[in-house]
């Protein structure tokens, strides 16, 4: 089984699947060459296919590919090393390959943004090609970014079609495949989700570093929002998109005393939108599951586990309840918008957050499915239509409609510990149905819906 951990990455803004796995490409494949390799490399191509050329450009995709390319990862990336490693293309077309030597190296030239070729396999395909000084290919391949920071080569995508079977690396003790064999060993073993899912990371990590991990990840996401609620302007891209959260923030501030029950949203609202106003202008975020949905779990964790009041085990159980949720979506659908549409982001998001905060309430297992599938169920059929290929309209509020979702479905899933008519891996695979289903110009193509409806300036 998959490691919470690895749905909840560190990195950039301002999309995990455009942004985040096309650096995590470009970089991994010049490091699966050994040194004396990649220094008889003199250029280097690469294709964008589908999704990732159709929004390329507004998604940060060619430079997050240039980035790759220098060598950086998006978890420990250095953003005044990155740009002027990006300004060099610019100014004198080379490109420090690795950190290790110079190619020539120009955006038009060495990216090509191919749209029209849509790859069977996943909608965001990626071709690289690394030619020595006669023109041969060195090394080439196809790769695809699946969603969430999610990479794969084409013969690990292949290799699932012939067997549908992926070989685990790591044996848990705990595994499950679905939202009914979690229910199952939660009341075998008499355990809670947050303790199945901490004793499956015990089989990947220590204890005290799966701990301290999950506390990183809440560093930055409480991070990311300070930042977000402290940083006034315009976002970038040419939509002028006002960033709103620093306003409406001093807005609540300035009236401590309110009392109406509207000033609930109003806090998950700022919280959300801060996170995703940083993504949109390239800050660092937690995908969570993705970046597009990345201020959803953040809201309502700082909500209601602040770091003054709640305890460190209280926000563990969060994640790892939420992070256990996001597995199930991971293995039995999607959580890239390039194949599901936003329900895939922000849908699965709002559906974690659910679980995780009935969690914290002191829900059952059954509980914390229910309120994932009603965080699921009224997201069903979300498209991804983003103006001008940006992850601004109607991303950022479509954050802040997710927080107050999840707070919501948790709240209804409170109310009785029956299992729902509905079950969430019905769900589930409604969701996945509808994505199979939905048209590719709603599904982060900037072909349909808002993004052709409203006039980018």
């Amino acid at each position: 089984m998959l490691s919470v951990l690895d749905l909840f990455r560190v990195g950039i803004g301002p999309s995990s699947s455009h942004t985040v796995g096309p650096m995590r490409i470009a970089r991994r494949f010049l490091a699966q060459m050994d040194a004396d390799t990649r220094g008889q490399i003199t250029e280097v191509f690469v294709e964008l296919q589908g999704s990732l050329a159709l929004t390329g450009e507004g998604h940060g995709t060619v430079t997050a590919t240039a980035l790759g390319l220098l060598g950086h990862d998006p978890e420990t990336y250095d953003p005044e090393a990155g740009e002027a490693g990006l300004k060099r293309i610019e100014d004198e077309g080379k490109l420090c390959l690795f950190g290790e030597h110079d190619v020539t190296f120009t955006f038009k030239r060495n990216i090509d943004l191919a749209g029209h070729v849509l790859p069977d396999l996943h909608p965001n395909g990626m071709k690289i090609r690394a030619l020595d000084k006669s023109g041969a290919p060195l090394r080439e391949g196809q790769f695809y970014s699946t969603g969430g920071g999610f990479i794969a080569s084409e013969a690990q995508l292949l290799k699932p079609a012939e067997d549908d079977i992926i070989p685990t690396r790591i044996d848990v003790p705990h595994p499950f495949t679905s939202g009914a064999e979690l229910l199952e060993v939660c009341r075998e073993r008499q355990k809670s989700i947050t303790e199945i899912i901490l004793l499956n990371e015990d089989a990947h990590r220590p204890r005290n570093e799966t701990e301290a991990k999950l506390d990183g990840i809440i560093e930055v996401m409480f991070a990311c929002i300070d930042r977000g609620l402290a940083t006034r302007g315009e976002l970038p891209g040419g939509l002028k998109v006002r960033r709103r959260a620093p306003e409406l923030h001093a807005k609540v501030v300035g009236t401590p005393l309110a009392n109406e029950p509207e000033r609930l949203f109003d806090i998950l609202n700022l919280y959300a939108m801060a996170v995703n106003e940083e993504n949109a202008a390239g800050g660092k975020v937690v995908t969570a599951p993705t970046n597009g949905a990345a201020g959803i779990i953040p809201s309502v964790l700082r909500k209601y586990c602040p770091l003054d009041e709640a305890s460190d085990a209280a926000r563990r159980t969060f994640l790892l309840t939420a992070g256990g949720i996001g597995l199930l979506y991971k293995q039995r659908a999607s959580i890239s918008g390039a194949e599901m549409g936003c329900q895939g982001e922000v849908g699965v998001a709002c559906s974690m957050a659910a679980a995780g905060l009935a969690a914290v309430w002191g829900g059952t297992p059954q509980q914390c499915t229910n309120a994932a599938e009603i965080g699921m169920e009224h997201n069903l059929g979300l498209t991804c239509d983003p103006v001008g290929g940006l992850v601004q309209i109607p991303c950022i509020e479509r954050n802040a409609i997710g927080a107050v979702k999840a707070v919501n479905a948790a709240r209804l899933a409170l109310q009785s510990d029956m299992p729902g008519r509905v079950s969430l891996d019905q769900v589930i695979e409604t969701m996945r149905q509808t994505g199979l289903d939905m048209s590719n110009k709603y599904k982060e193509t900037s072909q349909g819906g808002l993004a052709v409806n409203v006039i980018e300036c």
